[in-house]
């Protein structure tokens, strides 16, 4: 199970060209911002990628506005892990289990995921936060991934995990967010 002290949430190439062509875009912004603003209040770190941003454009504003500071690591290779100044800032936080959202769900985020796994990371796919251009490549990358070794979940239940308890601050900030 993910805890606070050991998981990073990583958004892979949520960017304005590409982010509008996916399948369910409004579903998927929805539960990216949930994810944030849970990870911000149990203090997990988020790191964003942007796939070649100046031909894709930049993360969209929505997601963004909510990462003041937060500066997207670029990238040209389609795995994160392709980049060093990914891979450095990734070692810096020093966590083990790593929650994926993002797109495109069979490129991207698929070989981000398998190549986590290859070096020793636990994968946690947020299924209801990434998407493809059509939901056959989305569904595609989600079995590829999870027959790779990652753990398949969805937003409340990675944030619920997290989470643990049901009671505090915490429980209702969280409550708060889920419910919106």
């Amino acid at each position: 199970m993910i805890t606070p002290n050991q998981t990073l949430f990583l958004i892979i190439d949520v960017q304005g060209k590409l982010a509008h062509t996916v399948s369910a875009p409004e579903a998927l912004e929805t539960n990216i911002k949930k994810l944030i603003r849970a990870c911000q209040v149990l203090e997990v770190p988020i790191l964003v990628t942007e796939q070649y941003p100046k031909g894709l454009g930049h993360t969209i504003e929505p997601i963004m506005a909510l990462l003041e500071g937060n500066e997207p690591v670029e990238k040209l290779s389609f795995s994160c892990c392709g980049t060093n100044d990914f891979m450095k800032k990734l070692r810096s936080f020093n966590r083990n289990d790593i929650l994926i959202a993002g797109i495109e769900t069979h490129v991207c985020v698929y070989q981000t995921a398998v190549e986590l796994l290859d070096f020793g990371y636990n994968v946690h796919l947020v299924a209801d936060a990434v998407s493809s251009r059509t939901e056959e490549n989305r569904q595609l990358g989600i079995r590829c991934i999870e027959k790779a070794g990652a753990s398949v979940t969805s937003t409340e239940m990675a944030i619920f995990e997290l989470l643990r308890i049901a009671e505090g601050d915490r429980f209702k900030a969280i409550s708060k967010i889920v419910k919106e």
